[in-house]
């Protein structure tokens, strides 16, 4: 087993800058997060940390924000023993239950039932909400939709439960794809699931696409979304801070893109655009 570092983060202010300093870690490879009066605890695989990587991020050289670190080597976390102790179910309007096996069942019209092979608390509980909200208010009976980034594959459930048609869902890490893999299975749905990026998408055309990612990511990959998306075709992003809007609204404009919703919870931010 991989041994990973444990970084003990300093932060001041802690809101909300203990989040997006978790969305800038996850694009360096920190994968586990869990969340301190005075900031974060992070973890990341040994042989993935680079400093360099880490001293560029934008948040650590903002000086109006203060941010120090500690660190040491933790062999052999029980992750699950760590996301047990830090994942509590996520209610969407009351509508949505997404909880793990061991949450009571709070009889909401919909649940999704998940088990992650790793932390849950990577901040992104307020997409996750932005996501099943939108997706809350859109029509998918009979829709072909991808998942793209899909992690758990939380979204991809959901849509099949609002029965979407084929749903394909894509992620480029392995335990995603083994994980999203048995939760199809536990929420009794059916999904095409690989491992891959927008590259791979190839000639399949969709008519809701779901990308619950990064900024970064998002900006390079919506021209390929876009390639993929049929005419009247909904995309749907999510993993922006509410600072990102701009950049990523140049982007879809460039692509002919039209915004219809957004909606902002905390410092997170989901768009809504048609094809």
């Amino acid at each position: 087993m991989n041994n990973y570092l444990e970084f003990n983060f300093k932060i001041s202010p802690l809101q909300p800058w203990n989040e997006i300093l978790m969305a800038e870690l996850i694009e360096i490879g920190f994968d586990s997060f869990t969340e301190e009066h005075d900031g974060i605890l992070a973890y990341i695989p040994k042989d993935l940390f680079n400093e360099n990587d880490l001293k560029q991020i934008h948040l650590i050289q903002n000086p109006e924000i203060s941010i120090s670190y500690t660190y040491q080597e933790m062999p052999n976390i029980n992750w699950n023993e760590e996301w047990e102790k830090n994942f509590d179910p996520i209610n969407v309007e009351n509508q949505v239950s997404i909880r793990a096996e061991f949450h009571e069942n709070q009889n909401l019209p919909h649940e999704i039932i998940i088990q992650p092979k790793m932390s849950f608390g990577t901040g992104h509980h307020a997409t996750t909400y932005l996501m099943i909200q939108q997706m809350l208010d859109m029509d998918f009976e009979n829709k072909t939709v991808l998942d793209m980034g899909c992690g758990t594959s939380v979204l991809a459930i959901f849509a099949k439960q609002k029965g979407a048609g084929k749903t394909v869902a894509i992620d480029i890490d392995e335990w995603s794809v083994e994980n999203s893999k048995e939760n199809a299975v536990r929420n009794n749905v059916e999904l095409e699931i690989s491992q891959g990026t927008a590259d791979n998408l190839g000639n399949e055309n969709f008519d809701i696409i779901l990308a619950n990612i990064n900024r970064n990511i998002l900006i390079s990959d919506i021209p390929t979304y876009v390639s993929v998306l049929n005419d009247g075709g909904q995309l749907l992003l999510s993993g922006l801070c509410f600072f990102d809007v701009d950049d990523i609204l140049e982007v879809c404009t460039e692509q002919k893109l039209t915004l219809k919703r957004k909606l902002q919870r905390e410092e997170w931010v989901s768009l809504l655009l048609e094809k």
